[in-house]
């Protein structure tokens, strides 16, 4: 009991307070922008039983030893793929992808719960090659290691998740010793022959009878450029962004009060409870809404950042980079794609938007990240 009681004076009680608050701010917001619509109304209800089996793998999370996390890597890796590939036999479509599983009244997103096997399952692969990463070559089974579920998740097709999966493997494998400028040329290197390899997709579609393949759906090739001049196709491909800035704009200094946004409100802000529910903050709570909400996730970084230099060991310092750099890719993507500054991926607002695996997932690694602080240290008796 006493030595519980010692563990438990650890626990980050500052990031507990900031994921509380977050979530609370989020409920507020879905309920604003659920309301009118009588599809959607039930999904505030939805979210508090999200949030509520979140805390519970969260809790589950804390309880373990994390450290054995690493000796069932192979076994977690094998689950992960064995989730992903079962999509492509028995998932569920909706809005053009493939993506749920149902099990009687229980449906969920493989590709989320992905998310937190590929951090764990990677952090165990990385821990064994310490010191060992400073050529390129050493970093092709690494590659190898995250491109077999990348492809799965590809095949669903899930453009966002995969994006997500690069930055966690870049923002890990920069905290595992890869040379920084190496791995700044791969990145800057692999972003110039997509944009070379889709321009060139256009330009002969446009300009030629030839047809160059690319591994993307139209709707995802559009959603990749429209961003760039929303205005080329305000009705359909850059509707969404046009919505958004919109709303944003409408929004001004301090909103136009909550529950009181007529983007919001009228049926033009398109799937504002997921991807776009920050432009509803934008546009109820304005400019002050949507700083107060960047700064909530600015300490909530911040702490994880404390947790990961202050880790025990190495295996528990890769985890926690690997959801740092999963929370703020999922921040800043979901941020730009409402403003308008990064295509339109369906990158879920962590802790914020609607969904269910979305929110089970994060709160399971905030779980994580609690038990790896709490461990920081041996308590001597």
């Amino acid at each position: 009991m006493f030595k519980q009681s010692r563990l438990l004076k650890k626990l980050d009680h500052t990031l507990l307070a900031v994921v509380a608050l977050i979530i609370i701010f989020s409920l507020v917001i879905i309920f604003s922008a659920t309301k009118d619509d009588i599809a959607l109304s039930s999904n505030f209800t939805k979210q508090i039983i999200n949030v509520a089996v979140g805390m519970v793998a969260m809790i589950v999370m804390f309880s373990i030893n994390y450290e054995d996390l690493a000796k069932h890597m192979k076994h977690l890796y094998i689950l992960n793929l064995i989730l992903l590939g079962a999509v492509i036999f028995m998932g569920d479509s909706a809005l053009g992808a493939q993506r749920w599983i149902e099990i009687g009244p229980f449906r969920f997103q493989p590709s989320e719960f992905s998310k937190l096997f590929i951090i764990i399952c990677f952090a165990a692969f990385l821990n064994s090659r310490q010191g060992r990463l400073s050529k390129f070559r050493d970093l092709i089974p690494c590659f190898a290691f995250i491109g077999v579920p990348l492809l799965l998740v590809l095949k669903q097709p899930d453009l966002g998740t995969s994006l997500v999966f690069m930055a966690i493997m870049f923002g890990m494998l920069f905290a595992a010793g890869a040379r920084p400028w190496l791995l700044l040329g791969l990145i800057v290197g692999s972003l110039g022959f997509v944009s070379l390899w889709i321009w060139a997709h256009f330009w002969l579609e446009a300009n030629s009878a030839y047809h160059l393949w690319i591994p993307l759906k139209d709707y995802q090739l559009t959603r990749l450029t429209i961003f760039l001049n929303p205005w080329a196709d305000p009705l359909d491909g850059g509707y969404h962004v046009i919505q958004s800035q919109i709303a944003i704009g409408q929004g001004g200094l301090l909103g136009r009060g909550l529950f009181h946004g007529s983007q919001t409100h009228g049926d033009f802000l398109p799937i504002q409870d997921t991807d776009f529910i920050f432009s509803v903050v934008g546009e109820e709570l304005g400019f002050v809404g949507a700083v107060s909400l960047l700064f909530l996730f600015f300490i909530l970084i911040y702490r994880c950042i404390l947790i990961a230099v202050n880790a025990r060991d190495n295996f528990g310092y890769l985890i926690t980079t690997g959801v740092i750099s999963m929370l703020a890719f999922h921040v800043l993507v979901n941020v730009g794609m409402a403003t308008g500054i990064m295509p339109v991926t369906g990158i879920p607002l962590p802790l914020f938007s609607y969904g269910g695996s979305n929110m089970m997932i994060n709160l399971a690694a905030i779980g994580l990240l609690l038990n790896i602080n709490m461990k920081k240290q041996n308590i001597l008796f």
